[in-house]
């Protein structure tokens, strides 16, 4: 059953019609006038310590940051990182710079762009958003990425500018409602470190509900 049919049932079982074109605007307006929770005090800092706070609370959720200088450093260090693990099959996102980025990668590491599939090592993607409070990047889908990239294969390797570290959560939804004009994505993921659960007999497993690797490249 689809989201939409849910929600039509609801409805339906609220007694309740298709919205007018006042009722959208009534819940536009409230949602515009609504005061932002309180702010932690540790990510109410300057633009550099807010981003140190990023990196910090990443790297303490078990994800790999790899610090960068430019995004001409890139391809390198994406193939330095997969021999790592010796992997050499990666599924990439088509939105900018990946394509390009992509082409720049040695010959060895064959490259697929689309949806992920069962199987796949190791996904390439870009992130909308850091946000510093707890190390967590924000993705959204979208035809360029779709979300299977962020959860199917095993290791996770992401693109993150500097500039696009926000402090808190509160920061990121608003951008998020401001690129799509006040229309939400499909589907908004946020992603602390790699997977795992402690779930069976309290020991701690990686992967368990989505990639073992998580590696963040940071570029300047």
């Amino acid at each position: 059953m689809s989201k939409a049919e849910i929600l039509g049932q609801i409805r339906r079982g609220l007694g309740r019609t298709e919205p007018s074109a006042a009722d959208r605007d009534a819940v536009a307006s409230r949602i515009a006038a609504h005061k932002a929770n309180l702010i932690p005090a540790r990510a109410q800092i300057p633009e550099k310590e807010c981003q140190q706070l990023f990196i910090d609370m990443a790297r303490e959720a078990a994800a790999d940051v790899i610090e960068l200088n430019s995004l001409k450093a890139l391809p390198s260090a994406i193939a330095e990182w997969l021999d790592q693990y010796s992997i050499t099959d990666l599924v990439a996102a088509v939105d900018a710079p990946l394509p390009e980025l992509c082409k720049k990668l040695p010959e060895t590491i064959h490259i697929r762009t689309g949806v992920a599939q069962a199987g796949d090592l190791a996904s390439l993607t870009t992130a909308f958003l850091g946000i510093a409070e707890t190390g967590t990047l924000m993705l959204y889908s979208r035809p360029d990425s779709p979300t299977t990239l962020n959860f199917l294969p095993d290791n996770h390797l992401v693109v993150l500018n500097r500039s696009d570290i926000v402090g808190v959560y509160e920061e990121a939804w608003a951008k998020v409602r401001e690129l799509n004009q006040g229309k939400m994505p499909r589907t908004v993921n946020m992603i602390t470190g790699p997977s795992r659960s402690a779930d069976i007999e309290q020991k701690l497993q990686m992967g368990a509900h989505g990639p073992r690797r998580l590696a963040i490249f940071l570029i300047d």
